[in-house]
């Protein structure tokens, strides 16, 4: 059985200060932080090293944005669009995504801890060579995500839909997939040990091994 998760919760004063983007300061690096940011539109914005703490964003949507390697800490998003957001190398801890579009987000190479997805549309993400530690993605769709050459540390896919998903060179150990629905993934048979799976996705794993299952 997968070790169970309790994941460590955002960090956020309950009363903060409406924000706008605009409002960004520099040090060494652009950030943000102690602030609401709400419906509006991120337009086209292009910086590296950005940092996000303390934050809420609700119904702001993030569009042709690139933040690569984004530094996210105690940061909620509700209600979001960061479709096609370009966050490669993100460092992303103590975060939730709720109820929020994420379709086709560069996540590769990102390190993420403690984060939440739920009720998100991952569809066509990339994770590649990331690393993901105690993460849960909840009631979310994952249509051909790539996982590829990931690290996972104490994963769970509660209810998700994992189709066409891609695991390649990604050990499952310790990742519950048990409650998540698929056609078809990618994962070789050796980076199954240890995935806690149901016993209908047993099955369709055992076919892989020629196995004929009799009634």
């Amino acid at each position: 059985m997968a070790p169970k998760m309790k994941l460590q919760k955002p960090n956020i004063l309950t009363e903060l200060p409406s924000m706008h983007f605009e409002d960004i300061h520099y040090q060494e690096e652009p950030f943000l932080d102690n602030g609401r940011i709400s419906n509006c539109t991120i337009d086209r914005e292009k910086m590296d090293k950005v940092n996000f703490s303390q934050m809420i964003f609700q119904n702001v949507i993030f569009q042709d944005v690139s933040f690569q390697n984004i530094e996210l800490t105690d940061v909620i998003f509700e209600h979001c669009d960061l479709s096609n957001a370009d966050l490669m190398g993100a460092s992303i801890h103590r975060v939730e995504f709720n109820d929020s579009k994420l379709l086709g987000v560069n996540l590769a190479e990102a390190n993420i801890g403690n984060v939440l997805f739920q009720h998100c549309n991952l569809n066509l993400s990339s994770f590649s060579y990331g690393s993901l530690k105690q993460v849960r993605f909840e009631e979310s769709s994952l249509r051909n995500a790539d996982f590829y050459e990931c690290r996972f540390n104490k994963l769970k896919f509660d209810r998700c839909d994992l189709d066409e998903v891609i695991f390649s060179l990604t050990s499952l150990n310790g990742t519950d997939i048990s409650s998540s629905t698929f056609e078809r993934i990618t994962v070789a048979l050796e980076d199954l040990s240890g995935c806690e799976v149901s016993p209908h996705q047993a099955i369709g794993f055992a076919s892989l091994l020629g196995l004929k299952i009799k009634e």
